[in-house]
C-alpha cells in the first residue's frame, strides 16, 4: 500500500488559512490537519510528535507547514521546527505567513523579469521604495530585494518609527541594511517616488497609495508594482490585470495584482509539491520562494 502523505499545518492565529488548505490538498497531500493557536514552544513538541510516528524513511511523506501573519515568528517557527529534527527522523517544512513569502516572491520576480525585458537590468543596484512596509509582504519583499543588491526604502505610512524598527529588525536578522522614511503625507510620497526606480504597493487590500499626482513626478521610475486586487487600486492608473502595461502618466511599466498572482499561486503549489516529491526531505522559505518563482515569472 502507498504510503499517505500527510501535512501537520501550524499557526500562531485561531484559523488556519483556507487558501493554504486548498493549495496543500491540490498539490498532493492525502492529509491535510491543522493545529490553531500553536506557540512557539509548542513546535518542537508537534514535530517530534509528528517524526517518531512514522518510520524514518517516511520523512520524505511528512510535512510541517507554517503560516500566521508575523514574519519573524514564522521564521523562528522554522527554525524550531528544524532543529527539532533527530535524523534519520526528519521531515520536510514550509513557511508561508500569509502567503507573504510567495507573494513576495512573485512581485519580485515580475519586477526582475520587467527590468530584464525593458532595461536590460537586474535588481542590483536598483533604488526600491516599498509601501506598506510594515506588512508582511512588504517585509519579505524588502529582504529579497536587499539580497539582490537593491538599494531599499521602507516607506512608513504613519511616519518613520514603525519602519525604522523594521528595518533595525532585518539588520539584526539578515545583516541587510534597508533605510527607512517617512511617508505619512502627499508631500513626503511624492518626494520619495521622485527619487524611486522600482515602487512596490504592499498596502492593506483596498488602500490607495499612490496617486496620479505623485506619480507625475516619478521621472526616474521604470516599473511599478501592486499586489492590492480590491478597488481601489493601490497605484492609480495601475490595473489589476497588467502585465508590463505603460502606466497611464508615465514612462513606467506597471504590474498589477492578477499578473503577481499568477505566479504567487504557481510558486507556493510547486512549494507543496516539492515537499512530497523528492527522495529526501527539504526545508523552504521565502528565499526557495524567490527561486522558484523566478521560473514562472514571463
Amino acid at each position: 500500500m502507498a504510503r499517505k502523505n500527510i501535512l501537520h499545518m501550524i499557526t500562531p492565529l485561531r484559523q488556519m488559512s483556507p487558501f493554504d488548505v486548498n493549495m496543500a490538498i491540490d498539490a498532493g497531500f492525502d492529509v491535510v490537519v491543522p493545529y490553531v493557536g500553536v506557540e512557539l514552544a509548542e513546535v518542537t513538541g508537534l514535530v517530534q510528535d509528528a517524526i517518531f510516528s512514522r518510520p524514518p524513511d517516511a520523512g520524505v511523506n511528512t510535512g510541517i507547514f507554517i503560516g500566521g501573519r508575523d514574519v519573524m515568528l514564522a521564521l523562528n517557527m522554522l527554525e524550531a521546527a528544524r532543529e527539532a529534527l533527530v535524523p534519520p527522523f526528519t521531515l520536510s517544512i514550509l513557511a508561508d505567513p500569509s502567503g507573504s513569502f510567495t507573494t513576495a516572491a512573485a512581485m519580485l520576480a515580475k519586477v526582475e523579469k520587467v527590468l530584464d525585458a525593458k532595461f536590460a537590468r537586474n535588481l542590483a543596484g536598483a533604488h526600491i521604495v516599498i509601501f506598506g512596509a510594515t506588512g508582511v509582504v512588504g517585509f519579505c519583499s524588502a529582504v529579497i530585494a536587499a539580497r539582490e543588491g537593491a538599494k531599499v526604502t521602507l516607506a512608513g505610512y504613519d511616519g518613520v518609527k514603525r519602519v525604522q524598527t523594521i528595518a533595525d529588525g532585518i539588520k539584526a536578522r539578515f545583516d541587510l541594511d534597508v533605510t527607512a522614511a517617512d511617508g505619512s503625507s502627499d508631500e513626503a510620497k511624492r518626494n520619495l517616488v521622485a527619487d524611486a526606480e522600482i515602487v512596490l504597493s504592499a498596502a492593506k487590500a483596498g488602500i490607495r497609495v499612490l496617486s496620479r499626482a505623485q506619480l507625475a513626478d516619478a521621472s526616474k521610475l521604470l516599473v511599478a508594482a501592486d499586489v492590492n486586487a480590491v478597488p481601489p487600486a493601490g497605484i492609480e492608473g495601475l490595473e489589476v490585470n497588467a502585465d508590463a502595461v505603460e502606466i497611464p502618466g508615465t514612462s513606467a511599466f506597471g504590474i498589477g495584482a492578477l499578473a503577481i498572482g499568477n505566479v504567487k499561486y504557481k510558486t507556493e503549489f510547486n512549494l507543496f509539491k516539492r515537499m512530497i516529491e523528492p527522495q529526501k526531505t527539504v526545508t523552504l522559505d521565502f528565499q526557495d520562494a524567490f527561486a522558484l518563482a523566478r521560473t514562472f515569472a514571463k
